[in-house]
């Protein structure tokens, strides 16, 4: 895209600024409301306690309420038994003898201001001790008066804000429970007002892009999608100018389906929308509908729709709507009626009586054969745009994105590149760019360079390089043999891959070896190429065979590549002439529990595919036989360099008998070779694609 057409994009479809309230437009935490309630609550505590209204003590003895009482200064003096404390009240015309014992004047202008008063700690036999008390000191209590109005009361504190409390608490704390209940299983922030309270479990989970809502990626990000472009581009034209379209008749697709691999830039294409986009646009998962409770998910479909009305014309984007748009009735075992009313509601809402004008649903999925028959139906998605793996022009583009934050060298072959990396979906292509870039930071390197997008996709492939594992020299020239062999099949089978590097340096957690292939890109196979596939990926073991006789774990993952392609071959291609022109493909695995074929059928089939691949071997073998020497000089130079690229071999044994086209040949440096370790048993550790034991073997590039 020109940089004049991209400001014309950028006039057109401007993009917006989010849309955010205050507390995030300073960029701090929003403030939640329930700290209110407590500070407020911890005031009210405060100041019945410290505050002013609190009453004032002064402390004392017991010795000083007794001199008190000799005194006769004791006004009135209360037993507070639910706290073990006496309360002494005193006279007011006594209060100056005790001046030094108050923390202010006793003299007050005020005369209804209350004396302060004193207070002490007593104890259970308070009462017993102040009568002997008086009994052992008849000389200050002369006459009975004393005894008769003794001025004694007993009593419990009854402050009304700790009954209050007392009282509150309680129901305070189960509160707090039961909010917190309620936002855990809501799964929000809030427990009644918040977008996930338990009073809004039906509201819908949709993320809104409106006028003010910033979306950076547009379609000047999106590379090697040139004609699913051009499908969504139109969609929103549909919107912003419908009378273009219904002046002639036409009405406006109520969906599209985007439909691809995973990694192909589906989520990524939905997003160029909502950045270039000029009316609303809903984005939200699968997911998000699906609920442990009954009609929640359709409740969510109806308040997603009834938002949308409201915003019209309008785009709604799922994500992953096989989530919620499986077949019904397929699996009567594991139905979920939850996930059945949510699709019901969906069916309804897109295409039903209530048809909404303006309001174009945009989904994605990577399992279209999962989805129900009346979800794909014209009507409700109109279109179905495929979004497959981008061919060799398509990765060019898109690793031109991917490397523009990139420092790069300026010998970065971005041609090279994308045809080093054939099947590599926009994802992969964004993993090799960034692993490229950590493998040159990690080298103390300024710029990228093209040997480390080299490790990068062997990384990506192969994975992590195991340059300490210990391998003995007799299991060493076992996998440098089995690599040798795999070479050579691929050098002299006309229609197997071109060579592109081997080596014997482990990576991954149990591949000790693999040969690198560039794929062709094409779409059809016939029996011969599928024969020489296998015949190459068998040419490990026959190599094993014959120099060692014997053979050993090292072909595994071999094994179960040609064991695949030889059932696909009888089974689904109908490429047997004893089975026929017959296809058991099942894409929607209708009959998981039971075989479309008789128990002849598939001892027959059993029989095929081992015929097929036993005529492999013996093709292979027979090759290896006559090129011997040739097997012998690649793995003595696998043993002595550990890797070796297409010129490599070329400068060994000559070029390609069946060459149609120029192998891609990368100037590589060539490796330190590292001297034999002593033997280290390693740990056992699962192979890939859950093989066990799986040495050295064949690692074609994504098909």
């Amino acid at each position: 895209m020109s940089q004049e057409q991209f400001n014309k994009n950028e006039k057109q479809f401007p993009r917006f600024q989010p849309n955010r309230d205050d507390n995030n437009k300073k960029g701090g935490p929003k403030f939640s409301s329930y700290w209110i309630w407590a500070i407020l609550l911890a005031t009210v505590i405060g100041f019945s306690i410290y505050g002013p209204f609190a009453k004032k003590y002064q402390q004392i003895t017991v010795g000083d309420f007794k001199n008190m009482l000799q005194r006769h200064h004791v006004e009135r003096y209360v037993e507070v038994t639910n706290k073990n404390i006496v309360r002494v009240s005193i006279k007011k015309d006594s209060l100056k003898y005790y001046a030094d014992k108050l923390p202010t004047s006793p003299i007050s202008n005020k005369k209804d201001e209350k004396p302060p008063q004193f207070t002490f700690e007593s104890n259970d036999r308070f009462r017993e001790e102040i009568l002997d008390f008086k009994k052992q000191n008849p000389a200050y209590f002369p006459n009975e008066l004393d005894q008769i109005y003794d001025p004694y009361v007993s009593e419990k504190d009854s402050n009304w804000f700790s009954g209050m409390l007392n009282f509150l608490l309680p129901v305070l704390l189960f509160l707090a429970i039961w909010i917190l209940l309620m936002r855990k299983m809501s799964g929000g922030a809030g427990a009644g007002g918040g977008p996930g309270g338990i009073f809004n479990i039906g509201k819908s989970k949709a993320t809104l892009f409106d006028k003010g809502t910033k979306v950076n990626i547009t379609f000047a990000d999106v590379a090697g999608l040139d004609e699913a472009k051009v499908e969504v581009m139109e969609i929103v034209d549909f919107l912003k100018n419908p009378k273009k379209y219904t002046n002639l008749g036409g009405k406006i697709p109520k969906g599209a389906l985007l439909i691809g691999p995973p990694g192909t830039g589906k989520t990524l294409l939905a997003k160029a929308m909502a950045g270039e986009a000029q009316v609303p646009f809903f984005s939200l998962s699968g997911s998000d509908f699906v609920e442990m409770f009954v009609g929640v998910g359709a409740s969510r479909v109806r308040d997603l729709f009834k938002q949308a009305r409201e915003k019209a014309p309008c785009i709604i984007f799922i994500d992953e709507i096989d989530a919620i748009g499986r077949a019904r009735g397929k699996n009567v075992m594991m139905s979920n009626d939850e996930r059945e009313s949510t699709l019901n509601q969906l069916l309804v809402e897109m295409d039903g009586f209530g048809t909404d004008a303006g309001i174009i649903v945009l989904a994605a999925t990577n399992r279209p054969d999962v989805l129900d028959n009346a979800l794909l139906r014209p009507g409700r998605f109109d279109r179905q745009i495929s979004i497959d793996k981008p061919d060799l022009k398509g990765r060019e583009a898109i690793f031109k994105v991917h490397l523009k934050p990139i420092k790069i060298s300026d010998k970065v072959d971005i041609h090279k590149l994308a045809e080093q990396t054939p099947g590599f979906a926009g994802a992969d292509i964004a993993n090799i760019c960034n692993e490229a870039a950590l493998i040159a930071a990690r080298k103390g390197k300024q710029s990228v360079e093209m040997a480390d997008f080299q490790d990068a996709v062997d990384r990506v492939i192969g994975g992590l390089e195991k340059k300490n594992k210990i391998i003995l020299p007799e299991e060493k020239k076992i996998i440098a043999f089995h690599e040798a062999g795999h070479a050579i099949c691929g050098w002299y089978f006309e229609h197997a891959y071109p060579l592109l590097k081997v080596t014997i340096v482990p990576r991954g957690t149990a591949a000790l070896g693999y040969a690198q292939y560039t794929p062709k890109e094409q779409y059809l196979y016939n029996i011969d190429q599928l024969m020489d596939q296998i015949c190459m990926t068998l040419g490990g073991r026959a190599a094993e065979d014959i120099f060692f006789d014997k053979i050993s774990t090292g072909a595994q993952n071999d094994l179960q590549q040609i064991t695949r392609i030889a059932y696909s071959m009888v089974t689904v291609y109908g490429m047997n002439d004893k089975v026929g022109r017959v296809s058991f493909y099942d894409p929607q695995q209708e009959n998981s529990f039971t075989k479309p074929y008789s128990e002849e059928t598939s001892k027959i089939i059993d029989q095929e595919v081992r015929k097929l691949i036993d005529d492999g071997y013996a093709r292979t073998k027979k090759l290896l036989i006559e090129k011997k020497e040739q097997v012998r000089i690649v793995a003595e130079a696998l043993l002595e360099r550990e890797v070796l690229f297409q010129s490599d071999v070329e400068a060994l044994i000559g070029k390609r008998p069946f060459e149609e086209k120029k192998v891609l040949d990368v100037p590589i440096p060539e490796p330190i070779v590292e001297q034999p370790k002593p033997f280290e048993k390693p740990a056992e550790k699962s192979s890939p694609e859950g093989a066990e034991g799986a040495g050295p073997g064949v690692f074609p590039l994504p098909a």
